[in-house]
């Protein structure tokens, strides 16, 4: 399948749980336009992240139905996608499933796409990674945090 845009996305968190970040770098494929996106979190994991980074760009996406590579050097997200488990997990329920709240985002916006995946290894000299890796580790040292409040709910780290 040729690609309208490819996703690159990374995500970080410094104790993780600690503070954390997504960085996000979209291309239209055949042209020269190019986005970025991120945000950093007060207490967070970097699973999350790393989940939050690809959700975010599939939903930056204006029009449905459009054919997405997502490059991430997540194998916690692309491997649920490939190997089908987050299907198995959605069919349970998400039962004792972390990040429950995230995986049901994510199926919501990746039904409305095309949408490929591709492991990368993550610091190997990959410019686009290594910039969602800076956007990411960025992110997560802002002055201005948002709160990540499933997980905090959740975890009863609720500050």
């Amino acid at each position: 399948m040729e690609h309208d845009v490819h996703i690159y996305t990374d995500g970080a968190a410094k104790g993780n749980p600690g503070r954390g970040g997504y960085g996000v770098v979209m291309e239209l494929v055949g042209t020269p336009h190019k986005k970025e996106f991120y945000e950093g979190f007060r207490l967070t994991t970097n699973n999350r992240m790393e989940l939050l980074a690809v959700i975010v760009g599939l939903e930056k996406l204006k029009n449905p139905n459009m054919k997405v590579l997502v490059i991430s050097d997540s194998k916690y997200v692309v491997d649920s996608v490939l190997k089908k488990w987050v299907f198995g997990w959605e069919k349970k329920g998400f039962a004792d499933r972390k990040n429950s709240d995230l995986w049901k985002r994510f199926l919501i916006v990746y039904r409305k796409h095309k949408v490929d995946f591709k492991w990368i290894k993550g610091h190997n000299n990959h410019p686009q990674n290594e910039r969602c890796d800076e956007l990411a580790v960025m992110a997560s040292t802002q002055s201005k945090l948002s709160v990540d409040v499933f997980y905090e709910k959740e975890e009863g780290k609720l500050l």
